[in-house]
């Protein structure tokens, strides 16, 4: 990128030295009065052509080559525009990659601590289905009750899309 600014900066800069170069040819050798009609102005340099060819064709010369080079210009600060471009989408996919990477570990997580909670339910449900007979008989009411209901959180991923379940343990 800093290579395309740089040829940039020296294509702009050789298009004014011959910009330059081209007015101080065209208004050392052409001599107009400030009260000049337009034909008159046209005359002047059709005349100045005509008596100095040599001069004429360094002028076409300067104009073919500025126009070369503004050529020039326009490609590369289009290959700027899209190495900017690129740049900016490699960025953000970077961005969302990273961010996958953190999303994916935190999912993990979700996963491993909802097997650990459902293991922690069903050691819960096989103590209550033992104390749920003694239980009625001494209070008259179940120990505990929605064993049935009980869900945990669950992260699954088809490859681009990710959802969270809720799992019934």
């Amino acid at each position: 990128m800093d290579q395309i600014q740089a040829e940039i900066t020296t294509l702009k800069s050789q298009i004014q030295v011959l910009q330059q170069e081209r007015a101080t040819l065209t208004i050392n050798n052409v001599i107009s009065g400030e009260n000049d009609s337009p034909l008159a102005m046209v005359e002047a340099y059709r005349r100045q052509a005509r008596e100095n060819p040599q001069l004429s064709a360094e002028l076409k010369g300067i104009d073919d080559a500025i126009a070369a080079l503004e050529v020039q210009l326009q490609q590369k600060q289009a290959q700027l525009g899209r190495w900017e471009i690129k740049s900016k989408q490699l960025t953000q996919q970077q961005q969302l990659e990273e961010a996958k990477q953190v999303a994916q570990v935190h999912a993990q997580r979700i996963n491993q601590l909802a097997a650990e909670l459902g293991t922690e339910i069903r050691l819960l449900k096989a103590c209550a289905d033992h104390l749920s007979p003694i239980y009625w008989q001494v209070y008259y009411k179940p120990f505990i009750t929605g064993f049935k209901t009980i869900s945990v959180p669950h992260v699954r991923s088809d490859g681009e899309v990710w959802t969270i379940v809720n799992r019934i343990v």
